[in-house]
């Protein structure tokens, strides 16, 4: 094939993902000055207007940070070296998230997982039962883990660390589902959560939002772990050089309030419901695809299956990888690679964000042209399958 493009590529990677033009308009601005009250105002409505997505009446603070930096400002402001948190392992987020923890003097206690199916309640229950002294001091869940594409059920961990009358801090990791899937994070009794600018909020990565209940703001206050940039306290101030611990990412702050402007205009409940009707089609043709050959989906249940992204493993003796490389280079279809112990057996779509149906369709397309001229085997069809799917949905 000819080495010169035409078109755009279709980005199907977990995120970052594809960025609106209305949003990349509103960053294409000269610098100001950003304790300038006009600027100052504007700031102070994404700040208002991030409550309504993470569905939370509590305080949302942002770093120019990504995800990562969301976890550290989690763990910092409520924790004390030797706490021990619980970490449900659902893929390599969960992993790397407690790693982050140990790596900061916290002491894990690890539900171990198969990287195929969510968090089990009844384990998380048992184990807060078993913890008769309080020794843990926080759950750590992630929603939607972007490395397996598994989704747990938040509102079932919520009744588990109920059902066992634990104090624990309960902590989500929402990055790859704010915005994507459901999420009420006052009504589902969370007490942190963490998210990130370049998912299903559809801006360039660079901001990290933690959320956070009156309970972690209490917990703030007697946490012993070192913290200066990440400090909820600090930030609590109109003050715009305090609020952002220096100088505010002027830019993203500008995309960032264009793309919740168009948030409130689709209506969160519709971007749910767009997002649930195109993961639909994207599991269509791959159920197509699965029927014979030896492809499957990673994420077993079919409950379990994310909204955001779908993780797909490829046949015994075939290279994930090269499926990877050979969408993107030979039919612009960019998707994100399998992490740590999946590398070389899963691609991941990811479906999150600023898509349409015809965006879905075509890297639909774009990877069934893939597997065909790899000859990985597969079902065959699973384009029609997707466009059926969306026909009749």
């Amino acid at each position: 094939m000819s080495d010169v493009r035409r078109g755009r590529e279709f980005l199907h990677t977990p995120g970052p993902t594809n960025i609106p033009e209305r949003v990349l308009r509103a960053m294409h601005k000269p610098a100001v000055d950003f304790t300038a009250p006009p600027f100052v105002e504007m700031t102070r409505t994404c700040f208002e207007d991030m409550k309504p997505i993470f569905q939370t009446e509590g305080p949302v603070f942002m770093f120019a940070a990504n995800g990562h930096g969301a976890w550290e400002a989690a763990l910092s402001n409520t924790l004390s070296p030797g706490d021990h948190i619980l970490v449900p392992e659902t893929g390599n987020f969960s992993m790397k998230w407690g790693m982050m923890a140990e790596s900061l003097g916290l002491v894990i206690e690890h539900l171990p997982g198969d990287w195929r199916h969510g968090i089990d309640p009844e384990a998380v229950e048992q184990l807060l039962r078993d913890d008769d002294e309080g020794r843990i001091k926080a759950v750590l869940m992630v929603h939607v883990d972007t490395a397996s594409g598994v989704v747990s059920d938040v509102p079932a961990i919520r009744r588990a660390i109920d059902n066992a009358n634990h104090a624990a801090l309960f902590m989500v990791d929402t990055i790859a589902s704010l915005a994507c899937v459901e999420f009420r994070m006052d009504d589902w009794g969370v007490d942190v959560a963490m998210a990130a600018s370049q998912k299903g909020l559809m801006c360039p990565p660079g901001i990290g939002f933690t959320a956070c209940s009156e309970k972690a703001m209490h917990a703030t206050q007697s946490s012993r772990l070192p913290r200066n940039y990440w400090d909820w306290r600090e930030r609590m101030t109109d003050a715009q050089y305090i609020r952002f611990c220096g100088t505010a990412p002027i830019h993203l702050l500008y995309g960032l309030r264009e793309a919740l402007d168009m948030l409130a205009e689709e209506g969160l409940d519709n971007v749910i419901a767009r997002h649930d009707r195109l993961a639909g089609a994207i599991r269509a043709g791959v159920d197509v695809w699965c029927t014979e050959g030896g492809m499957a989906y990673n994420a077993i249940l079919p409950a379990q299956r994310s909204n955001s992204i779908t993780a797909i493993r490829v046949p015994p003796g075939h290279d994930a990888e090269r499926v990877r490389t050979v969408a993107r280079e030979d039919f612009q279809v960019a998707m994100g690679g399998g992490l740590e112990q999946l590398k070389g057996d899963v691609f991941r779509i990811g479906h999150m964000g600023d898509l349409n149906e015809p965006m879905i369709l075509g890297a639909v397309a774009g990877i069934e042209a893939t597997l065909q001229q790899l000859d990985v085997p597969h079902g065959r069809g699973g384009v029609a399958a997707a466009i059926d799917y969306l026909v009749d949905n």
